[in-house]
């Protein structure tokens, strides 16, 4: 069961970096060329946000299943075990929430301008989030689990 959720969480990242990506580059061309807030933006902006909390939903699993999450004060000692048992989670989540908020925000403006300006703002905080995370768990942003 660890190895499915292990790849599958892994194998997920691509559609949600992807989606938040899309999404950003969309937002900023939408904001800086002052275009409307189209349907499809808004439905680009919400599959993002749906991939990242199914991926955080797959995470969580894992998080529970996995042998390099280890709750003891050992575990903090060791830079691996820490990684994955407090930064890797705790980063995430942290992206998540910069997502759900930059989403949240962009349907209660009317303005066309500032619905793209909090998608760009937030999603695009949380693109570098999770980056810097992967790149620090020394799999690299594109890498499979091992």
């Amino acid at each position: 069961m660890y190895s499915f959720f292990k790849y599958f969480h892994s194998g997920l990242r691509y559609i949600v970096l992807v989606l938040v990506v899309a999404a950003v580059v969309q937002s900023l061309l939408g904001w800086l060329g002052k275009k409307t807030y189209t349907e499809g933006n808004r439905k680009l902006n919400l599959f993002a946000l749906i991939s990242a909390h199914t991926q955080l939903l797959v995470g969580l699993v894992l998080y529970f299943l996995s042998p390099l999450v280890q709750f003891s004060k050992a575990a903090m000692k060791n830079p691996e075990t820490r990684y994955w048992t407090s930064e890797h989670i705790t980063m995430m989540i942290l992206a998540i929430i910069l997502i759900t908020v930059g989403y949240s925000r962009s349907k209660k403006v009317l303005l066309p301008e500032k619905k793209h300006f909090n998608i760009f703002i937030f999603y695009f905080l949380a693109v570098i989030i999770v980056v810097v995370t992967l790149i620090l768990s020394h799999r690299g942003v594109l890498g499979m689990s091992a």
